[in-house]
Protein backbone atom coordinates (compact mmCIF):
# COMPACT_ATOMS: atom_id res chain seq x y z
CA UNK A 1 0.00 0.00 0.00
CA UNK A 2 1.62 3.06 -1.03
CA UNK A 3 0.95 6.35 0.84
CA UNK A 4 0.80 10.19 0.07
CA UNK A 5 3.45 12.21 1.75
CA UNK A 6 1.85 14.96 3.49
CA UNK A 7 2.04 18.57 1.75
CA UNK A 8 5.42 20.50 1.87
CA UNK A 9 5.01 23.21 4.92
CA UNK A 10 7.16 25.57 3.05
CA UNK A 11 4.46 25.65 0.00
CA UNK A 12 1.55 26.07 1.93
CA UNK A 13 -0.37 29.47 3.60
CA UNK A 14 -0.15 29.50 7.59
CA UNK A 15 -3.00 29.04 9.07
CA UNK A 16 -2.54 31.37 12.41
CA UNK A 17 -5.05 31.04 15.08
CA UNK A 18 -5.44 33.94 17.32
CA UNK A 19 -2.32 35.46 18.18
CA UNK A 20 0.66 34.08 19.57
CA UNK A 21 -0.01 32.94 22.97
CA UNK A 22 -1.72 30.87 25.13
CA UNK A 23 -5.03 31.43 23.34
CA UNK A 24 -3.01 30.04 20.36
CA UNK A 25 -1.40 27.11 22.15
CA UNK A 26 -5.26 26.18 23.06
CA UNK A 27 -6.09 25.98 20.02
CA UNK A 28 -3.69 24.57 18.41
CA UNK A 29 -3.88 21.78 21.22
CA UNK A 30 -6.93 21.22 20.20
CA UNK A 31 -6.55 21.17 16.05
CA UNK A 32 -4.30 18.31 17.41
CA UNK A 33 -6.00 16.27 19.13
CA UNK A 34 -9.12 16.25 17.11
CA UNK A 35 -11.45 18.70 19.33
CA UNK A 36 -11.48 21.90 17.45
CA UNK A 37 -13.01 21.18 13.74
CA UNK A 38 -14.52 24.70 12.94
CA UNK A 39 -13.06 27.94 13.55
CA UNK A 40 -14.85 31.34 12.70
CA UNK A 41 -13.13 34.35 11.04
CA UNK A 42 -14.34 37.76 10.15
CA UNK A 43 -15.00 38.46 6.09
CA UNK A 44 -13.48 42.20 7.52
CA UNK A 45 -10.42 39.98 8.16
CA UNK A 46 -10.36 38.78 4.54
CA UNK A 47 -10.63 42.29 3.00
CA UNK A 48 -8.48 44.14 4.98
CA UNK A 49 -5.58 41.52 4.33
CA UNK A 50 -6.67 41.44 0.22
CA UNK A 51 -7.05 37.45 0.37
CA UNK A 52 -10.09 35.56 -1.14
CA UNK A 53 -12.21 33.56 1.50
CA UNK A 54 -11.27 30.05 1.68
CA UNK A 55 -12.26 27.18 -0.45
CA UNK A 56 -13.13 23.97 0.31
CA UNK A 57 -10.04 21.51 -0.54
CA UNK A 58 -7.21 24.35 0.03
CA UNK A 59 -4.38 23.22 2.43
CA UNK A 60 -2.51 25.57 5.50
CA UNK A 61 0.07 24.81 8.13
CA UNK A 62 -0.96 24.96 11.28
CA UNK A 63 1.65 27.19 13.31
CA UNK A 64 2.53 27.43 16.55
CA UNK A 65 3.15 30.29 19.43
CA UNK A 66 6.92 30.16 17.90
CA UNK A 67 5.67 30.01 14.39
CA UNK A 68 6.81 26.61 13.88
CA UNK A 69 4.73 24.52 11.24
CA UNK A 70 2.72 21.82 13.62
CA UNK A 71 -0.10 19.92 11.14
CA UNK A 72 -1.38 20.29 8.31
CA UNK A 73 -5.25 21.42 7.97
CA UNK A 74 -7.86 20.97 4.56
CA UNK A 75 -11.11 22.71 4.40
CA UNK A 76 -14.06 20.64 4.21
CA UNK A 77 -17.04 23.15 4.61
CA UNK A 78 -16.93 27.25 4.20
CA UNK A 79 -20.53 29.19 4.81
CA UNK A 80 -20.61 33.14 5.13
CA UNK A 81 -23.19 33.84 7.85
CA UNK A 82 -24.42 37.01 10.24
CA UNK A 83 -22.91 36.29 13.12
CA UNK A 84 -26.67 35.69 14.84
CA UNK A 85 -27.04 32.88 12.52
CA UNK A 86 -24.15 30.99 14.11
CA UNK A 87 -25.07 28.00 15.43
CA UNK A 88 -24.78 25.63 18.06
CA UNK A 89 -22.69 23.05 15.97
CA UNK A 90 -20.93 25.39 14.43
CA UNK A 91 -20.02 26.78 17.79
CA UNK A 92 -19.44 23.14 19.72
CA UNK A 93 -16.86 21.93 16.84
CA UNK A 94 -14.45 24.92 17.59
CA UNK A 95 -13.18 22.92 20.13
CA UNK A 96 -13.25 25.58 23.27
CA UNK A 97 -15.76 23.88 25.29
CA UNK A 98 -18.53 26.37 24.70
CA UNK A 99 -22.04 24.93 25.53
CA UNK A 100 -24.16 27.39 23.81
CA UNK A 101 -24.00 30.12 21.46
CA UNK A 102 -23.84 33.02 23.37
CA UNK A 103 -21.16 31.87 25.51
CA UNK A 104 -19.37 30.96 21.91
CA UNK A 105 -20.63 34.65 20.88
CA UNK A 106 -19.30 36.58 24.19
CA UNK A 107 -15.92 34.69 23.51
CA UNK A 108 -15.46 35.51 20.43
CA UNK A 109 -16.76 39.49 20.82
CA UNK A 110 -13.67 39.68 23.52
CA UNK A 111 -11.21 39.05 20.91
CA UNK A 112 -12.88 41.08 18.01
CA UNK A 113 -12.91 43.42 20.14
CA UNK A 114 -9.49 42.72 21.74
CA UNK A 115 -7.05 45.61 20.90
CA UNK A 116 -4.64 43.34 19.01
CA UNK A 117 -7.70 42.34 16.87
CA UNK A 118 -8.24 46.34 16.55
CA UNK A 119 -4.64 46.68 15.74
CA UNK A 120 -4.28 43.93 13.06
CA UNK A 121 -7.23 45.92 11.81
CA UNK A 122 -6.31 49.22 11.70
CA UNK A 123 -9.59 50.21 13.21
CA UNK A 124 -8.93 51.24 16.76
CA UNK A 125 -13.01 51.48 17.40
CA UNK A 126 -13.93 48.12 15.67
CA UNK A 127 -16.99 46.39 16.62
CA UNK A 128 -18.83 43.65 15.53
CA UNK A 129 -22.80 43.01 15.72
CA UNK A 130 -25.68 40.77 15.05
CA UNK A 131 -25.28 41.59 10.72
CA UNK A 132 -21.45 41.41 10.47
CA UNK A 133 -20.34 38.69 7.88
CA UNK A 134 -18.51 36.02 9.69
CA UNK A 135 -16.71 33.10 7.92
CA UNK A 136 -17.98 29.80 9.35
CA UNK A 137 -15.55 27.29 8.50
CA UNK A 138 -14.48 23.67 8.94
CA UNK A 139 -11.52 21.55 8.79
CA UNK A 140 -9.78 18.49 8.91
CA UNK A 141 -6.29 18.04 10.38
CA UNK A 142 -4.44 15.77 7.32
CA UNK A 143 -0.94 15.80 8.75
CA UNK A 144 0.61 16.56 12.52
CA UNK A 145 4.11 17.75 11.63
CA UNK A 146 5.33 17.40 15.31
CA UNK A 147 8.44 15.15 15.48
CA UNK A 148 6.84 13.33 18.65
CA UNK A 149 3.46 14.11 19.08
CA UNK A 150 3.22 11.61 21.99
CA UNK A 151 0.45 9.75 23.37
CA UNK A 152 -1.64 12.58 24.21
CA UNK A 153 -2.51 14.19 27.59
CA UNK A 154 -1.70 12.94 30.47
CA UNK A 155 0.73 13.26 33.25
CA UNK A 156 4.34 14.72 32.46
CA UNK A 157 6.81 12.57 32.48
Amino acid sequence: MTQTQPDNPSHLPKAEFAFPGPLRDRLVAAILDGSKTSTTELVVDYEHDGEPLPEVGSRSVVVDSDDRPVGIIEVTGVRVVPLADVDLAHALDEGEDYTDVAAWRAGHERFWHSAEMRAALDDPGFTVDDSTPAVLKRFRLVADLRTNPGPGPGPAV
